[in-house]
């Protein structure tokens, strides 16, 4: 048979399978014995030794990559990388071990099979028992004449190798595992004679498998397939039947191959690298062992909008959340606390633009934006009884605070578990806004400062969107630019919104679109505003004089004012009388100055790391941001303090997330830790409520008695106090009479038969010109009634600074006190002027 023809495989290879030692040469120390258990039809059988004092010796296994077909001459070869030129080999004896191979040690591979060990042991298997792949085999067994096995595993008829095996007679194999005649194993770099080889593995019939890995077991590969070797040759190489294979680099394009040259022996390739005795290689594993999976991304961070979903626990969580909010705020709403003059004034605008179709019943002068009462216009519009459905004008504008708060806090839980990634955070924020007694007394009133903190949660819910979208980015500055034309105040949070966006959209193919279309999105509201101020000819004061000493005559300015509120002084808030010691810390304490501590340290956490910490580092800046508004030394009332509520409630929920947080390797330890982080801010959560000195359910009264907190307390009903107030003056007071009082009966008075169209405001009577110098002539003589509200008196004086006000104090000095009720520190008068 020549060279160039492949043998017939079964049949051929048993026949010589049946010589015997007298007709062959054999090399000292070589086992003269058939193959195990072979057949003339099957070949060689896996595991069937031989007698014990005829097998070969344990340190004498065959050369990798180096034996030859029976007969043939091998190519010369140097002294270190093969046989010795011109030398013959017989069937079966081994070679002189190839470079990067390590003669008679054990290859490296995940198991052995049970049927090598058999063999090791001199036991026989029955034939066709499947190999089990796995640990090494002992290298020396016995082989069929012709036969080269590497040191590791044999295979069944019919069934194909895993990677790097020896492959049939005349085909030359780099050590690594045997094969049964005929059939193609995965050889790293052998080939076929005269076949192209193909990127580096075993495959079944048809399909390729990756480098180095072994084909299916139990699957056979028809006689003649293509060995898959480490690498493929250069395009256009073919091999030469009895060539060697290339266990190197390959040659240049379009070279071929001599039958008997010797092969180019670089640097093993990585299937082909020496595996030292004992250890595991990535090649030698088993082909039963499953796929690594891939390494998986970070589960959270707030740039990428990689948030965890929310889960069963989750919505529990909200609805918790949500049903909390509803009864701490809806609870006694109409009954607690006073209607305050702010009330009034947003209500009374509100009337004036569904009654009139105007901002404001009086002159409008920029003192704030107008789109928080447009809102309440749009709210009480289509209600059956408009301003009256709830009562009065104000109980209808507190209803839709309760649902603005609703609204606000899920929009809240959202954030905080986007910007943590955290229930257990998300949950103690919404807790603490809606049971803080700052947050039950100032967000049931109608203020603009409750619209204007949905508009900014729902302007940050849109940037912590999954996916930074067109959508959510207009939206997100459509958002910010309401609620800046709703409260001017909320620009200090502009900043802490800019460098979220940055963050967002860093690196993204629509970066600059999206960085261009948010602020275009927020001044759009503005430009509004702006352009109706210089459609009415009041952008700009008379002649650009910004003189605050000497304001415009002709026509009020939007930038005047504007520029009068910047420059108002109250002094500083931690004086004595300052709010802080007078209101905010006497309803809370431990949300200000755990807020402020909490503030603090996610400031110093996100400045650590804030590509990690970005969530820390957002809510830190927004908290800054309106605290610095607050403590800049501007005049600031006693509600401004509502936006920090959330701000403040959101650094705590992080941060009490963050302590409670932790990694332990104990299983056991790990489920207590879970519950902990869920138990200690319950019993936390129970202090709160039931301590008296928190005030959040419970306090004690001025009599030293521990009773229901007044925002809970059934029996404290301040507005029917001034609900009497109005009944007596409808009772007794003629609809013709011109009165002075305070904007929180200003509804109920213009918009309850019988009306009353002289009652005006002390404010209004003293600085609108139409109401001043027409109605009242500035002459104390003109007023019959004064109806005082709380705390009306020390208005007036903080009022009258510039004299404004002596003619209304001079007729409040020429009165008569014709009604009156107090209740704790709340007094309410009405008085007739002489």
């Amino acid at each position: 048979m020549s060279d160039n023809t492949t043998p017939s495989r079964p049949a051929a290879l048993g026949a010589e399978g049946r010589k015997t030692a007298a007709d062959k040469k054999t090399a000292p120390n070589e086992s003269t014995t058939p193959t195990e258990g072979t057949t003339p039809a099957e070949g060689t059988a896996p595991d069937r030794s031989a007698a014990p004092d005829k097998s070969a010796p344990p340190d004498m296994s065959t050369a990798p990559g180096k034996s030859t077909a029976p007969g043939k001459k091998t190519a010369s070869a140097r002294p270190d990388r093969g046989i010795a030129p011109g030398k013959k080999t017989t069937p079966g004896t081994s070679t002189t071990p190839a470079k990067g191979t390590v003669p008679a040690k054990k290859t490296t591979s995940d198991k052995s099979t049970a049927a090598a060990k058999n063999a090791a042991a001199g036991r026989k298997t029955a034939p066709g028992d499947r190999p089990m792949t796995g640990k090494p085999t002992t290298p020396a067994r016995s082989t069929a004449p012709g036969k080269t096995t590497a040191p590791t595993r044999s295979a069944t008829p019919g069934k194909t190798t895993a990677p790097n095996k020896s492959a049939t007679p005349g085909k030359k194999t780099v050590a690594a595992k045997s094969a049964t005649p005929g059939k193609t194993t995965a050889a790293a770099k052998s080939t076929a004679p005269g076949q192209k080889t193909v990127p580096g593995t075993s495959a079944t019939p048809g399909k390729k498998t990756a480098p180095g890995t072994s084909a299916t077991p139990g699957k056979k590969t028809a006689p003649g397939n293509k060995p898959m070797t480490g690498k493929p040759t250069a395009p256009g190489k073919k091999t030469v039947p009895g060539s060697k294979p290339m266990t190197g680099k390959p040659t240049a394009p379009g070279k071929k191959t001599v039958p008997g040259s010797k092969p180019m022996t670089g640097k093993p390739t990585a299937p082909t690298k020496k595996a030292a005795a004992g250890k595991k290689t990535a090649a030698g594993k088993g082909a039963e062992a499953p796929a690594r999976r891939p390494r998986r991304g970070p589960r959270f961070s707030v740039a990428r909008g990689w948030f965890p979903p929310l889960g069963t626990k989750g919505r529990i969580a909200l609805i918790l959340s949500l049903l909390t909010g509803l009864v701490s705020h809806g609870y006694h709403l109409f009954r607690y606390p006073l209607y305050l003059t702010d009330e009034g004034i947003y209500m009374q605008r509100a009337w004036s633009v569904v009654r009139e179709t105007s901002l404001s019943p009086y002159t409008y002068d920029y003192d704030h934006a107008p789109l928080g009462w447009i809102t309440l216009a749009g709210w009480a519009f289509p209600l059956p009884k408009q301003f009256e459905a709830f009562g009065n004008a104000i109980n209808t504008g507190r209803f839709l605070m309760l649902l603005v708060h609703i609204a606000s806090v899920y929009l809240l839980f959202e954030i905080a578990r986007r910007l943590s990634g955290s229930v257990l955070a998300a949950t103690v924020t919404s807790f603490l806004f809606n049971v803080s007694p700052l947050a039950v007394y100032f967000q049931r009133q109608v203020l603009l400062d409750n619209l204007m903190i949905f508009w900014l949660l729902l302007s940050l819910f849109m940037l912590l969107r999954r996916e930074v979208t067109i959508r959510s980015v207009f939206g997100g500055g459509m958002a910010l630019g309401i609620a800046l034309i709703t409260k001017e105040n909320a620009i200090f949070f502009v900043p802490s919104f800019v460098y979220l966006l940055y963050r967002r959209v860093k690196g993204s193919a629509s970066s600059r679109f999206t960085s261009t279309l948010w602020p275009f999105a927020a001044a759009t509201p503005i430009g509004a505003y702006v352009t109706y101020a210089l459609l009415k000819n009041e952008l700009l004061p008379s002649g650009f004089d910004f003189d605050l000493n000497n304001p415009p005559a002709d026509h009020v300015s939007l930038l005047y004012t504007l520029w009068w509120q910047l420059n108002r002084n109250q002094g500083t808030l931690f004086s004595h009388t300052g709010l802080l010691q007078t209101s905010w810390l006497v309803r809370d304490k431990f949300l200000l100055i755990a807020g402020v501590c909490a503030m603090v340290i996610c400031l110093w956490i996100g400045l650590r790391d804030r590509k990690r910490n970005l969530g820390f580092l957002i809510a830190g800046t927004l908290a800054l941001g309106y605290a610095f508004y607050l403590v800049r030394g501007s005049v600031v009332l006693d509600f401004y303090v509502t936006p920090l509520i959330p701000m403040l409630a959101l650094n705590l929920g992080m941060v009490t997330d963050r302590l409670l947080k932790g990694t332990f390797a104990n299983r056991f330890i790990r489920g207590a830790h879970s519950v902990t982080r869920v138990a200690v801010p319950s019993f936390a959560a129970f202090l709160l409520l039931a301590s008296p000195a928190s005030g959040y359910l419970v306090h004690t009264n001025t009599e030293g008695h521990t009773q229901i907190a007044d925002q809970y307390q059934s029996k404290i009903n301040l507005t029917g106090m001034q609900h009497a107030q109005i009944a007596w003056v409808r009772k007794h007071v003629p609809p013709n009479s011109r009165i002075i009082m305070d904007d929180d009966l200003w509804g109920e008075l213009h918009d309850i038969r019988p009306f009353y169209p002289y009652a005006h405001s002390h404010w209004n009577a003293s600085s609108d010109p139409d109401v001043r110098d027409k109605l009242f002539k500035k002459r104390w003589q003109n007023v019959d009634y004064i109806i005082m509200s709380n705390k009306m008196r020390r208005s007036m004086m903080l009022n009258n600074s510039d004299g404004r006000e002596n003619w209304i104090l001079q007729a409040l000095r020429n009165s008569t006190r014709v009604w009156s009720v107090t209740e704790g520190n709340i007094r309410l008068e009405i008085y007739r002027v002489q």
